[in-house]
């Protein structure tokens, strides 16, 4: 397993950060992830024979959010 933490902007409330998790918990190849609207970041832990970093991004972005490195 791998973990990745990124800054997340567009987050304005914590049922935003709710449905990113939610959102991310349901990819394939993602093992957990806790958003958090107060530190704007996500930290996810994911299998990396199954998922690359730039597909959870992509993932996060369609949700409507955006990743800062």
């Amino acid at each position: 397993m791998e973990r990745i933490n990124w800054g997340i902007s567009g987050m304005h409330c914590d049922r935003c950060a709710a449905r990113l998790q939610k959102v991310l918990a349901a990819v394939s190849g993602i093992q957990s992830a806790e958003v958090s609207f107060a530190d704007e970041n996500a930290s996810v832990e994911y299998d990396s024979a199954g998922i690359e970093p730039g597909q959870i991004q992509k993932a996060i972005e369609n949700a409507g959010f955006e990743v800062s490195h």
